[in-house]
């Protein structure tokens, strides 16, 4: 069974997908951008009246532009968000109208994180205020004419934020070392700056801290073994760096909304589903826990 979630927010909309495998080809509409946080092998698509078969990476970010995206085959269970920022937001980014090039399965730290943030709104009800969404989809606007459009536009990276290579190398580090210690000191040396400058460039850059991000991502993938293994819960927080199976169940709650046996025991019809709110359209003030600032 399939579930979709649709919140609204200053300038853009979210959609956060649960698809199992087997059901029917979904649908990724013009002008979107979005993470599939699940891996997928041999996954079919059709797309400017093409079919293709790739292997998608856990993590992978999606550009729509002006051509959508039929996805034919996925073998696997689905998690993704998908965005759709305001076409005024994007005119303002862009100086007028916005010219945006397709991307499909890349590397993009920078909008994982920004996606990462609204998958806690979606899937565990995290609060996040008008401000902090409206900041965030200028965020992203901007960030999409600067690295997906308008050619020839060279715009100034906002003093104290990191460049986009910056934050896809953390974010790359970050996967590649999820079950072993991940440190601010490790995270900085990747870029080459003080764990105090980088902490702060980090945050401005992505709206979320370090220690934020690397939990998302610990989640995030654990989330994945979850659905996708039957090894022993145990095991699953190991992979993702914790030793301490109370820690990881705790915090695994915060992000996802369940407890991982819960997750697992409900995999069908996706994260929290059978105990939280029915999908809206609306801001997300609901007496929630708030995302960490």
């Amino acid at each position: 069974m399939s579930r979709t979630d649709v919140l609204s927010w200053p300038g853009m909309r979210s959609e956060y997908s649960w698809i199992p495998p087997g059901e029917a080809p979904s649908f990724t509409g013009t002008n979107q951008v979005g993470v599939s946080f699940s891996a997928h092998r041999g996954t079919v698509f059709e797309t400017s009246g093409r079919t293709r078969e790739a292997d998608v990476p856990g993590g992978s970010v999606f550009v729509t532009a002006t051509q959508p995206v039929t996805w034919l085959r996925v073998r696997e269970t689905t998690e993704a968000l998908e965005i759709y920022l305001s076409a005024a937001l994007l005119r303002s980014a862009a100086g007028g109208e916005p010219v945006l090039e397709p991307a499909l399965a890349v590397s993009d730290g920078t909008v994982l994180a920004f996606c990462s943030v609204l998958r806690q709104a979606h899937s565990a009800g995290a609060v996040l205020s008008d401000v902090a969404s409206s900041t965030l989809a200028h965020r992203l606007a901007q960030h999409l004419v600067t690295h997906y459009g308008n050619p020839g536009r060279h715009a100034e990276r906002p003093r104290g934020q990191l460049s986009k290579e910056a934050v896809d190398s953390v974010a790359q580090y970050v996967d590649a070392e999820l079950s072993g210690q991940l440190t601010l000191e490790r995270l900085a040396e990747v870029v080459y700056l003080s764990p105090f400058h980088f902490a702060h460039a980090f945050k401005a850059t992505t709206g979320l801290s370090p220690h934020q991000f690397v939990a998302q991502r610990r989640m995030q993938r654990a989330t994945t073994l979850l659905t996708s293994r039957a090894d022993p819960v145990e095991q699953v927080a190991a992979a993702v760096g914790f030793s301490n199976q109370s820690h990881f169940r705790r915090l695994f709650r915060r992000y996802v909304g369940v407890l991982p046996g819960e997750l697992r025991e409900n995999s069908k019809i996706g994260p929290a589903q059978a105990h939280r709110r029915p999908a809206a359209s609306g801001h997300a003030d609901h007496a929630s826990p708030a995302v960490e600032s």
